[in-house]
């Protein structure tokens, strides 16, 4: 088995014209609906759909991993990185601020060159307090970089990436890359989601660092996006990834088997174009929370818009298993009688739509309206 850094095409990426075109063109389709929604968004509205966005990527980035953290501390982390005051904004786990803070960087600097300094920091940002790898810098042990599977003594190598020694070199290489088919550079390459696609693949194949490959690899990926297109579009690739976490191994695993990349560069235009599509609901959500807030302004009291705020934090996701009498009690300190009467208004008014009955009776806020 040969991998496609041990070939004598390396780095020489080729692709059938033919068949991506088809998917160039979806993608220019849809990047137009795009531009099209963010421009009727308020200066509020984008900074909503931002921090949704964001919090969606921190949480799927990391869910891709097998590493599972706290949404709570994700917003107020991302909050926190774009200067939005956040109440209640004390945040426990590293791994949430970490990524948080990568994740804005990359937002903020797209336009950017990218360097291995920039990449250093980006490392040293999701790895700040872990003294067992090297942080904020490549890789240097001499054992094999390898992808594997399986139980021990059962082990499958799906990968191996080059040695050590010759990161340097090939990371020299790749930011060269990077920065020579970036817009209005001297190999600039037209098609933002073959630019994006050839990024994720090409650094993954490398796997610079002992560990966080696969998310920075993705941050590599959304930053080529927002770069070729020149904007700073609203979009969680990993959400898209995360769907089918399977097929997303298997395809990198196919890519990496030889530079010929045409179904590699289909797998992750796809990708690409779903989470446009992802992109267009949290506008829209964002959207719909604004005109629900507006429509009954008037009609509910601070203990009711505390709990539709909160409700809302989940993005299009919904709350965890509603709201309940007893979980509206315990955000609004209110008596159970106070609870009742704020649950049976919201219902009256059409905001709160019951699911189940009994002692499973909870609440979802129904936005179908708007």
């Amino acid at each position: 088995m040969t991998y496609n850094w041990q070939q004598k095409d390396w780095k020489k990426f080729t692709y059938d014209k033919q068949v991506i075109a088809e998917y160039i063109v979806a993608f220019s389709e849809k990047i137009g609906l795009s531009k099209g929604a963010l421009n009727v968004l308020s200066k509020e509205q984008h900074s909503q759909s931002m921090i949704d966005a964001l919090v969606l990527e921190a949480l799927k980035t990391s869910e891709i991993e097998g590493e599972y953290i706290s949404r709570k501390d994700v917003l107020s982390s991302i909050k926190r990185n774009i200067g939005v005051s956040a109440k209640d904004s004390t945040v426990r786990d590293v791994r949430a601020k970490g990524i948080a803070s990568m994740l804005v960087h990359v937002h903020n600097s797209y336009e950017q060159t990218l360097t291995k300094e920039t990449l250093f920091e980006w490392h040293s940002m999701l790895f700040s307090k872990n003294t067992n790898i090297s942080v904020g810098a490549w890789r240097s042990h001499t054992e094999p970089m390898q992808v594997i599977s399986g139980s021990i003594g059962k082990e499958v190598v799906h990968f191996e990436a080059p040695a050590s020694s010759d990161v340097p070199n090939e990371m020299d290489a790749f930011i060269d890359w990077f920065n020579s088919t970036a817009p209005k550079a001297k190999d600039e390459m037209k098609f933002a989601a073959v630019r994006s696609a050839i990024a994720h693949l090409y650094f993954e194949s490398i796997h610079p660092f002992e560990d966080g490959n696969g998310r920075i690899g993705r941050a590599i990926a959304e930053k080529a996006l927002l770069q070729s297109i020149g904007y700073p579009l609203l979009i969680s690739l990993s959400s898209s990834i995360e769907d089918d976490r399977k097929l997303y191994y298997e395809s990198l695993k196919q890519g990496q088997r030889n530079n010929e990349i045409t179904k590699w560069l289909v797998y992750f235009i796809e990708v690409i174009l779903n989470a446009l599509d992802n992109s267009a609901k949290i506008v829209d959500f964002t959207i719909k929370k604004t005109q629900l807030f507006d429509a009954y302004k008037d009609q509910i009291n601070d203990r009711q818009e505390k709990v539709l705020r909160k409700m809302l934090e989940s993005s299009i996701e919904e709350f965890e298993g509603g709201m309940s009498a007893k979980k509206y009690m315990k955000l609004t300190k209110a008596s159970k009688a106070t609870a009742t009467r704020d649950i049976q208004k919201l219902s009256e008014l059409g905001i709160f739509t019951q699911i189940g009955k009994g002692r499973s009776t909870s609440y979802k806020i129904n936005l179908d309206n708007y």
